[in-house]
């Protein structure tokens, strides 16, 4: 298998760390995506979607989201659990890395892409019609993500993690989305020493670095 992977985008990172956390190598090819080379003919004769990460199994099969990917390995190497052993675990897992993620990761993607130069006609993400900026949905993002960063402030009071006793996938989506912030310069302030404190022990594992 094959894993299409870009060093510095938040969605393969997410599956990078979910990866070094397992202990999982896998084959990476890197794409280029802001010079468009997920839009090229080559690429999309493999995903169609135009999407990074993704997976191409041997035979072929592709899988483009980035915990769809998450899943898959986690089936076939169900040690360390990242999404949670009892049902409730599982539950309050899912529920928390869908809050990290439509709350934090996206609503940052959106200041981004609607600000980002290289991005002026692609504000939507892979093989999309071409999609014009628009400022409004930058003020937005950045509205929403920092609301996001005082309920995650709040959250974390007395915590270790985000969703259970141990470290699971929705601590990958926070911390992820937490750095992703700094690319549309949003930063955990003062404000902020619970999410702070959490970001700094995130960072010391070395999955991390992946």
């Amino acid at each position: 298998m094959k894993l299409y992977d870009m060093a510095k985008a938040p969605n393969p990172r997410r599956v990078r760390m979910f990866l070094a956390e397992k202990g999982i190598d896998v084959p990476m090819v890197p794409v280029d995506i802001p010079s468009g080379e997920n839009l090229s003919a080559d690429y999309l004769a493999i995903n169609p979607r135009g999407l990074v990460p993704t997976l191409q199994l041997d035979d072929g099969r592709v899988l483009d989201e980035s915990m769809a990917i998450c899943r898959y390995f986690e089936a076939l190497h169900p040690e360390p659990d990242l999404f949670g052993q009892t049902p409730f675990e599982q539950a309050e897992v899912e529920q928390q890395q869908r809050r990290m993620e439509f709350e934090g990761l996206f609503n940052i993607a959106a200041a981004f892409r609607n600000s980002a130069e290289a991005y002026a006609d692609r504000g939507a993400a892979g093989a999309s019609p071409a999609t014009p900026r628009i400022p409004g949905l930058t003020e937005r993002g950045l509205l929403l993500a920092r609301h996001w960063l005082d309920r995650l402030e709040r959250h974390l009071e007395g915590r270790e993690f985000v969703a259970i006793d141990r470290f699971s996938v929705a601590d990958i989506t926070a911390f992820v989305s937490i750095d992703f912030a700094k690319w549309v310069n949003l930063r955990a302030g003062a404000e902020h020493p619970n999410v702070q404190a959490y970001h700094a022990r995130i960072k010391a594992r070395p999955s991390s670095a992946a």
